[in-house]
C-alpha cells in the first residue's frame, strides 16, 4: 500500500526533529529545471504568478536566490521534508511523535507531491520553497507544471507500485491530478472526510485536511496493508460509512469537530 499526500505551504525548520536519517528527492535534475524558471521572477512577477502578498513574494524570491538542489544536512535552511511541512494534514500525522521504529514503514508507504520536486519520500532533504502544482509556470517548452510533471510522475509510479498493489489518495484534487489516474495501473482509493453541520454531513476543508493526515498516520501505527482494513479508521472520531461510500471511495463521518 502507497499512499499520496499534497504537500503543505506553512513550513518549520526550527523544532527538534526524531532522526538524522535522509535521503535525497527523486527528481533532483527536475527541480532543477523548475527552479531555474522560478529564479527568473522578480518579486513583482512572484506576486502576480501565486496570487500572494507583497511580503512573501519578497521572501519567497529570496528563497528561491539561496535554493539548492543537493544542500547539506547541516545547512540550517535543510531538513527531511515530514518534519519541514506543518500544515494541516501534517498536523494530523504528528510526524515528530512517531514511534523512531516506524520511520521506515513512514519512508516505504508516503509520497509526497510538489510543485517543485515532482513527488518527496518523507526523509527526502528539502530547502524552503513555495510552488503550489496550479501555479502556471512555465518551463522550456511546458506550458505549466502539469505538463512539466505529468510523465516524469506516470513513469515513476508505474515503478514504485507493485502489481495490485492498492494507491491511497490522501491528496487534493489539485495535486492528485497531476498523476492522471487513467494512466495509473494500480487499485485506486479515494477517502472522502464529512462533518455534521447545519443539519447535513459536508467536507469541511480544515478538518478534511487534517483527518487525511490522521489517516496517514492511522495507516503507519497498525502497519495497514489490506484497503478493508481501512473502514475500522477512528482516529478524531470519524467512522466508515457504509452507506455513502462506493467499491473505490471510502467515506468517514464524523459528527464532532474532535480533531485536534
Amino acid at each position: 500500500m502507497k499512499l499520496i499526500l499534497s504537500p503543505a505551504k506553512s513550513l518549520d525548520f526550527q523544532s527538534n526533529i526524531l532522526t538524522k536519517e535522509f535521503s535525497q528527492a527523486h527528481f533532483l535534475e527536475q527541480a532543477k529545471l523548475v527552479h531555474k524558471s522560478l529564479l527568473k521572477k522578480t518579486p513583482e512577477q512572484l506576486m502576480q504568478l501565486m496570487g500572494i502578498s507583497v511580503k512573501l513574494a519578497q521572501l519567497n524570491w529570496e528563497r528561491n536566490q539561496n535554493w539548492q538542489a543537493e544542500p547539506a544536512y547541516e545547512d540550517k535552511n535543510t531538513r527531511q521534508v515530514i518534519f519541514a511541512f506543518k500544515g494541516d494534514v501534517y498536523l494530523g500525522l504528528d510526524a515528530a511523535s512517531i514511534d523512531q521504529a516506524k520511520i521506515p514503514l513512514l519512508q516505504k508507504k508516503i509520497l509526497i507531491l510538489s510543485g517543485l520536486y515532482g513527488i518527496l519520500k518523507p526523509l527526502d532533504l528539502i530547502q524552503a520553497y513555495r510552488l503550489e502544482m496550479g501555479t502556471k509556470l512555465q518551463i522550456a517548452s511546458h506550458k505549466n507544471l502539469y505538463s512539466f510533471w505529468e510523465k516524469p510522475l506516470r513513469d515513476f509510479m508505474d515503478r514504485a507500485l507493485a502489481i495490485e498493489e492498492p494507491l491511497i489518495n490522501l491528496a487534493s484534487d489539485e495535486y492528485f491530478s497531476v498523476l492522471r489516474t487513467d494512466k495509473i495501473k494500480a487499485p485506486i482509493y479515494k477517502i472522502v472526510f464529512k462533518d455534521f453541520k447545519n443539519g447535513q454531513f459536508k467536507v469541511i476543508s480544515f478538518f478534511a485536511k487534517k483527518a487525511r493526515g490522521l489517516m496517514a498516520r492511522f495507516i503507519i501505527d497498525n502497519d495497514i496493508e489490506k484497503v478493508t482494513d481501512l473502514k475500522s479508521f477512528n482516529y478524531g472520531g470519524y467512522a466508515f460509512s457504509k452507506e455513502e461510500s462506493l467499491k473505490e471511495s471510502y467515506v468517514f463521518l464524523r459528527k464532532g469537530n474532535s480533531v485536534v
